[in-house]
């Protein structure tokens, strides 16, 4: 059994790191409430411009969307690039690991459709995971890390989604890749987020409802113009929207996981109070007896 003084230094180091834990899930509740407000201010204007890009290619035949825009064209694949956003930091629970897995999973499944894997990694834990992973012989030599960038903040998520967007459409112009896939956690409420992998390029042109006729709008200045504008748009506010979810899903996991790190440590200090008292109570009743039998001793 260990000594007194064991378990009361572990006591205390317990209850030090249970104020850590405590401060931790405090402040990513507040990071957590901007993240979520940020979220819900992006939202309406994210869909409301899906749902004027899905009007507009609605309307297009398979032909005419691929004249339109070349970004709205379709190619046998070769290359895909999946734009990979994590976290710089851990201590979020399964935030990260989970992320990992999913585009693991997702690059074994899918090996044949896509043969070839460019990663465009956000955070630096999904960089140091797939630095580790992506060596030959693996279930994962066809992808390789091409680009890495830091974890984005609400404040940057903008600029980040911008440079990712440009990079993405300019290398699927060029016919550098042929497909662009993005995976994220995306927030649902403060204990629940869900890994998304989403397709983002090409982008597939809308479908009318059903019974709705064929009728087009009229542009100005002309309708390449139009798309010219709204494609490259949409695929920048799809970035920045996951960039956002990615933000909000991780001070949700870490203030749920800081919570249960609080948790845990209360009940360790329970239980190491307890076994501090019993160790206590042992060598007092331990003393005690060795008094009595030297009185005993001394009587006879």
């Amino acid at each position: 059994m260990p000594s007194l003084k064991a378990i009361r230094t572990r006591i205390a180091s317990v209850k030090n790191t249970q104020k850590i834990t405590k401060a931790m899930k405090l402040v990513a509740a507040a990071r957590l409430r901007r993240a979520q407000d940020s979220i819900v201010a992006a939202r309406p204007y994210a869909q409301r411009l899906t749902e004027v890009l899905g009007d507009v290619t609605a309307r297009l035949s398979l032909e005419a969307a691929e004249e339109a825009h070349p970004l709205l064209a379709k190619r046998q694949i070769k290359t895909a690039r999946i734009i990979i956003i994590s976290a710089d930091r851990g201590l979020a629970g399964g935030f990260n690991s989970n992320l990992a897995r999913t585009v693991e999973r997702f690059l074994v499944d899918q090996k044949e459709q896509y043969p070839s894997v460019e990663l465009a990694i956000v955070g630096r834990k999904a960089r140091e995971h797939f630095k580790r992973r992506l060596v030959p012989g693996s279930p994962y030599s066809h992808a390789k890390v091409v680009v890495e960038y830091t974890a984005a903040v609400s404040d940057t998520a903008v600029e980040r989604a911008r440079e990712l967007a440009k990079a993405a459409t300019d290398d699927y112009l060029d016919g550098k890749i042929d497909a662009v896939i993005v995976a994220y956690n995306e927030f649902k409420s403060a204990i629940s987020q869900v890994v998304r992998v989403e397709t983002i390029l090409p982008i597939e042109p809308a479908k009318l409802a059903e019974g709705a006729t064929r009728f087009d709008f009229e542009y100005e200045p002309s309708k390449g113009d139009v798309l010219s504008t709204l494609v490259p748009l949409y695929i920048e506010i799809t970035l920045y929207r996951a960039m956002l979810d990615s933000i909000a899903s991780f001070f949700g996991a870490q203030m749920s996981a800081m919570d249960n790190a609080t948790k845990n440590a209360k009940e360790m200090i329970g239980n190491l109070t307890l076994q501090f008292n019993r160790a206590r109570q042992a060598a007092i009743t331990k003393e005690l007896m060795e008094i009595v039998g030297g009185a005993e001793a001394l009587k006879g």
